[in-house]
């Protein structure tokens, strides 16, 4: 385990993290590799013509979570309501408007409107296996980062609940579980070889618990590093969302050279950096993330907002 001070530098690295994978791919969202010059930096323009260093509905979605869990604890009505406060709002958003937002987020929330219960809100159907609650699970892993290791079954809970309001699937229910392992795992101080072994023994109870989807087992059992682009893709299905994002993770030398490889798989190239930059910040930490990328995040009052309420301020 790592030291009170550590473990800050990793759960603040794990949030900020996930909005600089955001604001460095949003930029080339939706553009297919090979189709754009390599991103090195901060970028203007793209889909929704942002101005470099903004960020997408991944942090949006990942600040409202940890508002939720700030202000009303555990509660996933009080989570979906304010997922829709920035649909409706723009609430939480870097310029005060929802500019993109995904379908199957887009028809939870609606369901959710109309039914009020976040419960039974979130698309079940497997072709509905988007990446949008793992691109936002950050708050998860960073609030309740001491049930690991004591208390698996807790965080798995947890992490599977925080997906139900808008992706109900069993692919991403796993997703969620297993990435929200991964997470706590680094910000304890866990090295990143053991956290990403098939056979890790956290791992092994966490399928005890209940097991992975098979698809999201076949990932956390290393198709990762079976496979290359284009093999590897950032696609918005959640399978090969994750798969991705730890092939990006898995060799890198450092926080910039992991979520750039996963910016520059391009397609969904911001969620795919955001799920990276949430596995790299939590390892690297936020001082692991280098200052110009720190200093060109667009609405850091946001984010420090938000880490504050998760006790890390």
């Amino acid at each position: 385990m790592v030291s009170k001070e550590e473990k800050k530098n990793r759960c603040r690295g794990a949030l900020i993290g996930l909005a600089v994978g955001d604001a460095l791919g949003a930029p080339v969202e939706f553009m297919s590799p090979g189709r754009f010059p390599v991103v090195t930096r901060y970028r203007s323009c793209g889909t929704h013509g942002l101005k470099p260093g903004e960020w997408t509905d991944d942090t949006s979605l990942a600040l409202a979570l940890a508002d939720s869990i700030a202000i009303a604890g555990w509660d996933l009505q009080d989570q979906a309501s304010r997922y829709t406060s920035w649909w409706m709002e723009g609430k939480y958003s870097v310029n005060g408007r929802c500019f993109d937002i995904g379908l199957t987020t887009r028809e939870a929330l609606v369901n959710f409107l109309r039914d009020k219960n976040a419960l039974t809100s979130g698309v079940r159907p497997e072709n509905s296996s988007g990446n949008g609650s793992i691109m936002r699970l950050a708050p998860v892993p960073i609030y309740f980062a001491a049930h690991f290791p004591a208390n698996l079954r807790e965080l798995s809970r947890l992490a599977e609940e925080s997906s139900l309001p808008t992706h109900a699937s069993p692919q991403c229910l796993s997703a969620c579980r297993y990435l929200a392992l991964v997470l706590a795992a680094l910000i304890q101080g866990e090295s990143r070889e053991a956290v990403m072994a098939p056979d890790w023994q956290p791992l092994k109870e966490l399928n005890a618990i209940q097991p992975l989807h098979p698809l999201i087992q076949e990932v956390t059992q290393g198709s990762f590093r079976r496979r290359q682009p284009p093999a590897i893709r950032g696609s918005g299905w959640v399978v090969k969302s994750l798969e991705a994002a730890l092939w990006a993770f898995d060799d890198s030398l450092a926080f910039d050279e992991a979520v750039l490889k996963a910016v520059n798989l391009g397609d969904d190239a911001d969620t795919t950096a955001a799920v990276c930059g949430q596995l790299a910040g939590a390892y690297w930490g936020e001082q692991g993330i280098p200052q110009a990328l720190r200093a060109g995040l667009a609405r850091m009052d946001l984010l420090e907002a938000a880490l504050a309420g998760l006790g890390q301020g």
